[in-house]
């Protein structure tokens, strides 16, 4: 079956909504360029309105844009976030999962073959459109690129497909691709920040019911 994880929850309905749908994965963005900003005290409050990951509820994923250590173990000591999902270098990366001792997924933008990671001590992979010259904030674009590029990948280690997905071409996107988990946040919204259940409830039922792809998490 194919995992899905939501990203950019900013209230409790949401969290219930993800939690009922049994989504594996849900994101909690901590940058203040993004309409989906939450500070750290949301985070909390969104975390302890769902079950935990070891009750069956989703993984928390906690998502940063070039910070800072301080910052990042701000957060962590407010909400226990499962996975931290950066947008940094490859080497900043690294350093953060040394540090922080959780799991790190990089965000990735592909042009080109050779802009697939290759790196196998990453935890894992956001796999998604590259950033242009006018963007002012990472993800939630509802860009898309060519999905055939993964098609043949050896990826190094986990990894999930990212941008401009959405409940109508999900389906596509997982067949083209082979990706074994997606990752939605503009494409399941009604406003930039605001989620629709019912989007969300048709993006997991369509993903799941594209290529049944053995999932194996990080």
């Amino acid at each position: 079956m194919t995992g899905v994880k939501i990203c950019g929850i900013r209230n409790v309905q949401t969290m219930a909504l993800c939690a009922r749908l049994k989504v594996e994965w849900v994101g909690f963005v901590f940058c203040e360029a993004s309409p989906r900003f939450v500070t750290a005290s949301d985070a909390l409050r969104l975390h302890e309105s769902a079950p935990p990951p070891q009750a069956g509820g989703p993984l928390r994923v906690g998502l940063f844009v070039k910070s800072e250590n301080r910052f990042i173990e701000q957060v962590l000591q407010t909400v226990p976030l499962d996975i931290l999902q950066i947008y940094d270098t490859s080497e900043r990366a690294t350093e953060i999962q040394s540090r922080f001792g959780r799991p790190v997924w990089q965000a990735r933008g592909i042009a080109c073959p050779s802009d697939l990671p290759t790196d196998p001590h990453m935890a894992g992979y956001v796999i998604e459109a590259p950033k242009q010259d006018q963007d002012r904030r990472p993800g939630g674009l509802g860009r898309t690129f060519d999905w055939s590029l993964t098609r043949n990948w050896t990826a190094p280690s986990f990894w999930m497909l990212a941008g401009g997905l959405n409940p109508l071409n999900v389906q596509r996107a997982i067949q083209e691709s082979q990706a074994s988990a997606v990752d939605v946040s503009s494409g399941v919204e009604s406003v930039p920040g605001g989620k629709s259940a019912e989007l969300i409830e048709k993006f997991v039922r369509n993903a799941r019911k594209g290529l049944d792809l053995t999932l194996k998490l990080p």
